[in-house]
């Protein structure tokens, strides 16, 4: 792992494979970490260079205050341009999770000469906040569930690890992987004061980002080889807004993982590498 300094700040990042073969830029949801090792691993295997990275204000990249961010989500989207950019390999394959997605679809709009192609997985065309009319919310029972727990002592890695593995269990993925995940995530937290925790453990920031303007009407101007990944049991932004994506993209292809919820699981990653593998 290191760090690339752009846009007058730093990204932290980790590379597999060949420096010399065609770049995959993985976009964290909030952190990189959100994108699973094995995935990244086969992925190298495939004969590209995959670098993921963290946001603004979580794990290795700069973090200064995650409750009044001083940037947008055009920010973040000029962010993984610059990064193309700095690290020399454009134009890139770019993929986005989560929030991350969010920041992957600004992306290939704004820059779209940084970018060859495009992955999206377990993500809406809409900003935080209520969806549009069209497009199914956060499921409620679970939302409820989720949210109606106290929030750990971020200062005890256990407790935070544990607050991660019941969530992990809401919301319909493996509890062991998050456990897992969220002790390398408080590792790589700079402090353990409550609201960088929480932007690096639960992507806190967005709900105080500035979004706009929209972009989801922009989306048939997308032109590059587009991959949609969603989850069927994914219930923070259920399916339908995969597939909503997937209508509104020329040429996108979906891909519906059967068993998976809001994160790539182990069974999932070899089709996920070999769908992204596909695309030029």
């Amino acid at each position: 792992m290191t760090t690339v300094n752009t846009n007058e700040i730093a990204l932290g990042i980790e590379s597999f494979g060949d420096d010399d073969a065609p770049l995959v830029l993985l976009v964290g949801g909030t952190t990189m970490l959100s994108w699973p090792d094995a995935l990244c691993e086969r992925l190298a295997a495939g004969g590209r260079r995959v670098v993921r990275y963290d946001l603004r204000d979580s794990g290795e990249s700069t973090t200064k205050d995650p409750e009044a961010p001083a940037y947008t989500l055009r920010d973040l989207a000029a962010d993984a341009a610059a990064l193309v950019d700095e690290l020399g390999d454009g134009p890139a394959h770019l993929a986005g999770i989560g929030v991350g997605g969010m920041v992957a679809q600004v992306a290939v709009l704004d820059h779209p000469g940084a970018f060859s192609a495009l992955t999206l997985v377990g993500t809406r065309a809409v900003a935080p906040g209520p969806p549009d009319d069209d497009l199914p919310d956060h499921d409620q029972a679970a939302m409820s569930r989720l949210f109606a727990r106290p929030m750990p002592d971020w200062t005890d890695r256990h407790a935070v690890a544990e607050f991660a593995a019941t969530g992990a269990e809401i919301l319909g993925n493996d509890p062991a992987a998050a456990r897992a995940t969220s002790g390398r995530i408080w590792d790589r937290t700079p402090g353990t004061a409550p609201p960088v925790q929480m932007a690096n453990q639960m992507g806190m920031v967005f709900s105080r980002l500035d979004c706009k303007p929209r972009w989801r009407e922009r989306l048939p101007g997308i032109q590059v080889p587009t991959l949609v990944v969603h989850g069927r049991r994914d219930a923070f932004f259920p399916v339908g807004n995969g597939e909503a994506i997937a209508r509104e993209i020329p040429g996108a292809r979906l891909l519906v993982l059967e068993k998976a919820a809001t994160a790539i699981p182990d069974a999932a990653v070899r089709e996920v590498a070999e769908a992204m593998l596909m695309l030029r």
